[in-house]
């Protein structure tokens, strides 16, 4: 009996860290909460003394939603930024949500839609990675919270 307990706990707690700790499946592979798929998620790196700083990932909705907010530890604040030319001027703005509709990936890429990390904690340095709660209302105004982690990269 004593055997079998020691097989059951350690096949129980392999399957435990596996789902509640692994992190390099959450930052390399799809991540899938509340409906929302996230792929592609990465950080820049940036310079000693810079104190600002940029997030990409791409965003899938099984189901129309809405993303509120986005917050990481490694900054004082992150905002949602859409980025567009206009008459050969580049101009960013900030949006107050990002609305993902149903099936539709939403690609945040240099040049376009991405997060910007204010009063950045310390400098991103490639090999690092940053963990950030996403923030989803579904059409029922239900608030969903989605763990990404995301690899710190030279561009």
């Amino acid at each position: 009996m004593k055997k079998f307990n020691a097989v059951f706990l350690s096949l129980f707690l392999s399957v435990s860290c596996g789902v509640f700790f692994n992190t390099t499946q959450a930052a390399n592979a799809n991540l899938v909460a509340s409906n929302i798929k996230v792929t592609e998620a990465w950080v820049r790196a940036s310079a000693p003394g810079q104190t600002v700083g940029a997030a990409y990932m791409t965003l899938t909705s099984a189901k129309n939603a809405t993303l509120i907010n986005v917050k990481t530890v490694a900054a004082g604040s992150v905002e949602i930024h859409s980025m567009s030319m206009d008459n050969g001027v580049m101009k960013m703005r900030m949006l107050e949500k990002l609305d993902l509709v149903a099936g539709k990936p939403y690609k945040l890429a240099p040049g376009g839609f991405h997060f910007m990390l204010f009063d950045l904690k310390q400098p991103l340095k490639a090999g690092q990675t940053i963990d950030f709660i996403l923030r989803v209302k579904d059409k029922t105004n239900k608030i969903s919270s989605i763990k990404v982690i995301a690899p710190v990269k030279e561009e």
